[in-house]
C-alpha cells in the first residue's frame, strides 16, 4: 500500500479475498475469453468512435509514451479532461503504467489544483486546452509558478508552451501488472472542511464496485451508457458508469455536456440503454421530452443522485421518458445503495435504495450515541470491501472521520426502514449540496474574509427548488466601507481562483453575526433568521 494510505486490516482483507469479493482482477486489463472483443464498438463521442482495439492500442501507446517521458508505476497525475475519448484513453492508460489519476473536477480552477498537486505530489497535470471560458494552459502557467515538483503538463488540443497529449506516443512495451492490493486512483472527498482530502481506491475494491453495480443494475455486452456527467465523478465514471460499462464489454457514449441538446440526439443515435443524473437536470429533461422529435425508446434505465429527488419530480420519469428510475446514494469515499428495478414504486419514489453489497456493513447512530432504530433519524456509520479505511495523508481528519473499528462516519443524517433501505434526510456536516456539488462551507468563508471590505462571514445552505440547495454568504462589513454586491464578491472570488460552483447564489449583510454560547457563529440562527 502507498505511504500514507491506510490498508484494510490483513484479517478482514483475507475475508474479502477468501468470500470472492476481492479478486486478482486490476484496472485496465483486458478479459482473455471475450470472444470478438477487438472489434465492437468501446467509445462513441460527437465525433469519434473507437473500437475496443483502437481504444486498447491507444492506452497501450499512450502508456508507453508516459513512461518513455519519465513517468512510472506510482506516480500521481492530475487529470482534469472534459468528456471525450481522450478521458478514456488517458485512464486506461494510467491504470496498465501502473500511475494514479487524481481526478479534478472540470469547474475547478487554480486554487483546487493547485491544492490538489500539492496534497498528491503529483509529477504532470493533464487538461485541455480551452474548455468554456477557460483556459487551462493559463491555469497550468498559474499552478506551475505555485508548486513545484510539476514536471509535466500534457494539452489535449493546441498546447500553447507545454506537451501536446497527442505526441505522447510510443510504440507499446511489456508494462508489470499492479498488485490488486495497490491504489489504482484517487477520488475526491466533498470537502465539508476546507478543501477535498483524497480518497485512494484500490484495484481490488474499485473492480469490485465494477463488477457488483453493473451487474446489479443489468449492464453487459449490449449495454450502451450515456456519460453525461462529467466522468471525473465517481458516479458517472464507475456506477457501474464509464468504467463499469466498459469492463461489461457494453458501449461508453461520452456528451460533452448534459443538457438535452447534447444527450438527445446521442440516445437516439448510438441507441442508448442507461444514464445517469443529478436530480437537478431531471425536470429539464422531462420537459425537453415533450418536446423533442428524436426517439428516446431505446434508454431503459435512468439513475439519479448525488442528492435528493423529489417524490414528485421521480414520479414523472417512467411517463415522460419511458424507463424505469434507479435512485441512487453513494460516496466516493465508498459506500453505494441503489433501489432495484423492481422495487415497489413507493421504494423507487421515497427512497435511496440499500447497500449494492452483501458485505456492506451499517450502523445509524442517533445524536446519543445510541443505535437507531427503524424509523429513528442517526448519522450513518458504515464499512465494507470498497470503503475506504482512511483518507490520504490526512492522520487529524481520519481520527475524527472513522471510527476505531473502521467505521467511516458519513456525516449524512438518514432513516432506515424496516426493509434495509435508507432514506436521506440531512448531514451533520458543515456542507452546501448545490444540486449535487458539494461547496464547502469553511473554505469559501476563508475566501470571503480574504476581501479586506469584509469581517466576518457565514456561508449557510438554504432551500432551493431546483438545485435543492443554494448558498448563501452571510457577511458583515467593516466600518465606513460601502456594502459590496453580490456580483462584486462573486467577482472578487473568481479572482482568486475559486471554482464557479463555489460562488454564493445569495449574499446577505448583517450588523453582526449570532454567537454561541463558546463564541462560535450559530448558523442555525443565521439560517432561522433567513428562513423568517
Amino acid at each position: 500500500m502507498l505511504e500514507g494510505c491506510i490498508s484494510w486490516p490483513e484479517s478482514v482483507a483475507a475475508r474479502y479475498r477468501t468470500e470472492g469479493y476481492w479478486t486478482g482482477e486490476v484496472l485496465g486489463d483486458r478479459p482473455d475469453d471475450d470472444a470478438g472483443r477487438h472489434a465492437r464498438t468501446a467509445v462513441i463521442t460527437p465525433d469519434r468512435t473507437l473500437t475496443y482495439g483502437e481504444l486498447d492500442l491507444a492506452a497501450d501507446r499512450l502508456a508507453a509514451g508516459l513512461r518513455a517521458r519519465g513517468i512510472a508505476a506510482g506516480d500521481r497525475i492530475v487529470v482534469q479532461l472534459p468528456n471525450g475519448a481522450d478521458m478514456v484513453v488517458v485512464c486506461l492508460a494510467l491504470f496498465r503504467l501502473g500511475a494514479l489519476p487524481v481526478f479534478a473536477l472540470p469547474a475547478h480552477r487554480a486554487v483546487e489544483i493547485t491544492h490538489l498537486v500539492e496534497a498528491s505530489e503529483a509529477v504532470a497535470y493533464v487538461c485541455a486546452d480551452r474548455v468554456l471560458d477557460c483556459d487551462h494552459r493559463e491555469l497550468a502557467r498559474q499552478v506551475l509558478v505555485r508548486t513545484v515538483g510539476l514536471a509535466h503538463v500534457l494539452v489535449a488540443g493546441d498546447p500553447g508552451p507545454f506537451t501536446a497529449l497527442a505526441d505522447v506516443d510510443a510504440d507499446p512495451v511489456p508494462l508489470s501488472a499492479p498488485d490488486p492490493a495497490d491504489v489504482a486512483l484517487f477520488l475526491l472527498s466533498g470537502g465539508t472542511s476546507g478543501p477535498p482530502k483524497l480518497i485512494p481506491r484500490t484495484h481490488a475494491d474499485y473492480t469490485y464496485q465494477l463488477r457488483a453495480s453493473a451487474r446489479l443494475c443489468g449492464v453487459g455486452r449490449d449495454s450502451r451508457y450515456l456519460c453525461a456527467l462529467p466522468m471525473g465523478h465517481n458516479f458517472a465514471l464507475a456506477c457501474p458508469g464509464v468504467l463499469g460499462t466498459l469492463r461489461a464489454g457494453g458501449t461508453a457514449v461520452l456528451a460533452p455536456a448534459p443538457t438535452p441538446e447534447e444527450c438527445f440526439p446521442l440516445i437516439e443515435r448510438a441507441s442508448v440503454t442507461v444514464t445517469s443524473l443529478v436530480p437537478p437536470l431531471v425536470p429539464l429533461w422531462l420537459e425537453a421530452a415533450e418536446w423533442t422529435d428524436g426517439d428516446l425508446s431505446s434508454l431503459a434505465l435512468l439513475q439519479v443522485g448525488g442528492s435528493r429527488l423529489d417524490p414528485a419530480t421521480a414520479k414523472q420519469v417512467p411517463d415522460r421518458l419511458g424507463c424505469t428510475l434507479q435512485q441512487v446514494y453513494g460516496m466516493a469515499e465508498g459506500l453505494l445503495n441503489f433501489t432495484r428495478p423492481d422495487d415497489p414504486e413507493e421504494v423507487i419514489l421515497h427512497t435511496q435504495g440499500r447497500p449494492l453489497s452483501p458485505a456492506d456493513e451499517l450502523r445509524v447512530i442517533r445524536e446519543d450515541g445510541v443505535d437507531a432504530a427503524p424509523g429513528e433519524v442517526g448519522e450513518l456509520y458504515t464499512r465494507g470491501p470498497y470503503t475506504l479505511r482512511g483518507y490520504y495523508r490526512a492522520a487529524e481528519r481520519n481520527r475524527t472521520r472513522f471510527t476505531e473499528d473502521g467505521y467511516y462516519r458519513t456525516g449524512d443524517l438518514v432513516r432506515r426502514t424496516p426493509a434495509g433501505d435508507l432514506e436521506v434526510v440531512g448531514r451533520t456536516n458543515d456542507v452546501v449540496n448545490r444540486g449535487g456539488e458539494k461547496v464547502p462551507c469553511q473554505e469559501v468563508e476563508e475566501h470571503l474574509l480574504a476581501d479586506p471590505r469584509i469581517v466576518a462571514a457565514a456561508v449557510v445552505a438554504l432551500p432551493h427548488p431546483l438545485m435543492g440547495e443554494q448558498t448563501c454568504a452571510c457577511v458583515v462589513v467593516r466600518g465606513g466601507e460601502p456594502e459590496p454586491t453580490l456580483r462584486q464578491v462573486q467577482a472578487s472570488l473568481r479572482e482568486r481562483g475559486v471554482a464557479a460552483y463555489k460562488l454564493p447564489d445569495r449574499l446577505v449583510v448583517l450588523p453582526r453575526l449570532p454567537l454561541t454560547g463558546v463564541g462560535k457563529v450559530d448558523k442555525r440562527a443565521v439560517r432561522d433568521s433567513l428562513a423568517g
